[in-house]
């Protein structure tokens, strides 16, 4: 995998696309976030700690207009810095996220100096010739059960860099790396089983165990894995036949630019007993993390620093030296900058939403279109109800404590279990968040894979199509029973 090219080389030309970058669609939300403060009146519900998910939720039918804020042109400029910090928000601060993201750079860079990476590929696509397509159902698998598990979502951005070039090298393209990624994990958390981040905290908010519902959660993760599995694979296989067939065709020879060496680097194609000891570093790095993760409460910190500990002690074993350990590093973490100035810019929208009190307007407006409806009406009505405000509050988390104490309930009246509220909260916002522009999840990793929005949007839209199919038939049918 070769270090990334100067911005204004021809790689970078070839990669441009007449779509508006990531940069500016997201600036381009903020400022029609801050328009829509200036018409929707203000309001907000009273809220209450919940020492049960451990934040303020708010109290149902306690909605009352209040003085309006509405967003101006310092507001919009500022949104994007308070995105990194910002404390008083439903969504998880940026910060953190992007530091995270520029250690991950840095160790990578770090790696990539060493050749083990280019190398190990090389090595690895000789030994699974003809078997390469196996790859993709058992990663999706992998990302999935993070997913559906402890709601794996920013900590996949540490895979794009490892798994775009395996896809690459294997004759498919960058689409197949994110699509494994992102997918996977995000089919994952649609179907979510036990994750704290969205099934136990929209549970908790809705007054309900968080078992109750599971078998139905079980079959839109199953299910839905199947289907992206399949779609991903036929996909992957018309490219490998045909790679006039992939919606990046015309970045096809800068992403393999990008994305690995030159076939005689070095004129290695075997390992040598240090590039191996480097790549077994580099794969307990990415254990030692999910581990902390899943077991021991890990966040963008610990992350960050396991990763600047394993680039130091990569530097180390390779007898890099200390400039060319210091120069490497600095050169990854530059590489992921545009990410991380990405992710202030994701959560910037959320900051303009917040600070011009319009999303309990929003969820009361929700409240007032689900009241008298019938149980069939009911679940789809808020099923779509979720899957917009999740294009405001891309957060699991951060959702579900802001809608489910107010929609709940509703469900009694309506004659429909709460857990399947819960279900369909975490369905849209899982699917949205496939697409989501205002998700840092998907900008970043899109980023890192060099793939414009609307390629990705190319390549996922039938997708989606038999994923809203699929999850309306699955409530649909609960609702019945």
């Amino acid at each position: 995998m070769s270090s990334q090219p100067d911005p204004h080389s021809g790689d970078e030309a070839v990669l441009e696309s007449r779509f508006p970058t990531a940069y500016t669609i997201l600036f381009a939300l903020i400022v029609l976030i801050a328009a829509l403060t200036w018409i929707i009146p203000a309001g907000q519900y009273e809220r209450v700690m919940d020492e049960a998910v451990g934040r303020t939720v708010a109290v149902a039918g306690t909605y009352a207009q209040t003085e309006s804020n509405p967003q101006g042109f310092v507001d919009v400029l500022l949104a994007p810095i308070a995105g990194f910090y910002d404390p008083d928000s439903y969504a998880a601060n940026a910060i953190d996220v992007a530091l995270f993201v520029l250690f991950l750079g840095g160790f990578l860079g770090v790696v990539n100096a060493t050749g083990a990476i280019d190398t190990g590929i090389k090595s690895a696509m000789a030994r699974m010739q003809g078997r390469e397509i196996w790859m993709i159902p058992i990663l999706m698998a992998l990302f999935a059960a993070g997913g559906t598990t402890y709601g794996m979502a920013e900590e996949t951005l540490a895979f794009y860099a490892i798994l775009i070039p395996v896809m690459i090298a294997a004759g498919y393209d960058a689409i197949v790396g994110v699509a494994v990624i992102l997918i996977g994990a995000g089919i994952g958390v649609l179907g979510s089983t036990i994750n704290p981040f969205a099934t136990v905290i929209a549970s908790d908010a809705a007054a309900i165990p968080f078992t109750d519902g599971i078998v139905l959660r079980l079959v839109l993760l199953l299910g839905g894995l199947l289907i992206c599995a399949a779609y991903v694979m036929r996909y992957a296989k018309a490219v490998q036949g045909d790679p006039s067939r992939s919606v990046v065709a015309r970045q096809a020879a800068a992403h393999r630019r990008l994305f690995l060496a030159d076939s005689d680097h070095d004129g290695e194609d075997s390992l040598s007993g240090t590039q191996s000891v480097v790549l077994v570093i580099f794969g307990l790095t990415f254990a030692v993390m999910i581990w902390g993760v899943a077991t021991q409460d890990w966040w963008m910190a610990q992350m960050g620093g396991l990763f600047l500990g394993a680039a130091i002690l990569t530097g180390l074993i390779a007898r890099l030296g200390e400039k060319r350990l210091t120069g490497s590093f600095v050169d990854g973490a530059r590489d992921l900058l545009g990410v991380a100035l990405v992710i202030g810019l994701a959560r910037g929208i959320v900051v303009i939403m917040e600070q011009g009190l319009i999303a309990d307007t929003i969820l009361h407006s929700a409240e007032q279109t689900l009241g008298g409806l019938g149980n069939l009406a009911f679940i789809n009505v808020m099923f779509w109800i979720e899957v917009g405000m999740s294009f405001l509050v891309p957060s699991s988390s951060g959702l579900a404590v802001l809608s489910m104490p107010i929609l709940a309930p509703l469900a009694d009246f309506a004659g429909v279990g709460r857990d399947l509220v819960v279900t369909a909260f975490q369905s849209a916002n899982g699917l949205v968040n496939l697409i989501n522009p205002t998700f840092a999840v998907v900008i970043g990793g899109l980023a890192i894979g060099r793939v414009s929005y609307d390629r990705w949007l190319v390549f996922i839209w039938p997708l989606m199509l038999m994923l809203i199919v699929f999850i309306t038939a699955a409530i649909s049918i609960a609702a019945l029973l």
